[in-house]
């Protein structure tokens, strides 16, 4: 109990700004694209199904297993999961089954969130009722969801509409 006030007490000391600091820096990579400001690369026009987004959620799935990944747009692979993995496999009666679907759907939901990625793009065409539909819905209903938001563009001077931004609070 005491350990635990001290480490609480600490986080707090850490997470207080200095007195007449009026900027803070924030060296979180990703936080341009949590704030929809960040760039997002388009591609050539005519490529189906297009290169805009900032993470793609991929489903492989071969004769025995199914792994997902979620790529970002310039750095690669940011989480993966796969029921060829031992810890997953122990648990599956088989790895491609409907039961291999739903539960590594749970599990990366699990580890999407502990990562702080949310929002996701998709593009599986998934079959009424099928292995990826349940995939899909699993995800869903664990908190993730499949579409990302549009990139915040500059607000022109003639522009009709501006956009409400998300980092300003207007109550």
């Amino acid at each position: 109990m005491a350990s635990s006030r001290k480490v609480f007490h600490k986080i707090q000391e850490l997470n207080k700004c200095a007195e007449g600091v009026k900027h803070l820096v924030n060296r979180n990579p990703r936080n341009l694209e949590r704030l929809r400001v960040a760039y997002k690369t388009d591609g050539y026009h005519l490529e189906k199904p297009g290169r805009s987004y900032w993470h793609k959620l991929e489903l492989t799935a071969s004769n025995k297993y199914v792994s997902a990944k979620l790529n970002h747009f310039q750095n690669g692979t940011v989480v993966e999961s796969s029921t060829s993995e031992w810890a997953i496999k122990q648990h599956l009666f088989k790895g491609n089954d409907m039961a291999a679907y739903v539960n590594l759907a749970k599990i990366f939901a699990t580890r999407c969130m502990e990562a702080g990625l949310t929002e996701m793009r998709c593009d599986l065409q998934p079959k009424p009722n099928g292995k990826v539909d349940k995939f899909l819905e699993t995800l869903t209903s664990c908190g993730i969801k499949l579409e990302e938001p549009e990139r915040l563009k500059p607000a022109r001077p003639w522009d009709m509409e501006r956009p409400e931004k998300p980092w300003e609070v207007t109550e």
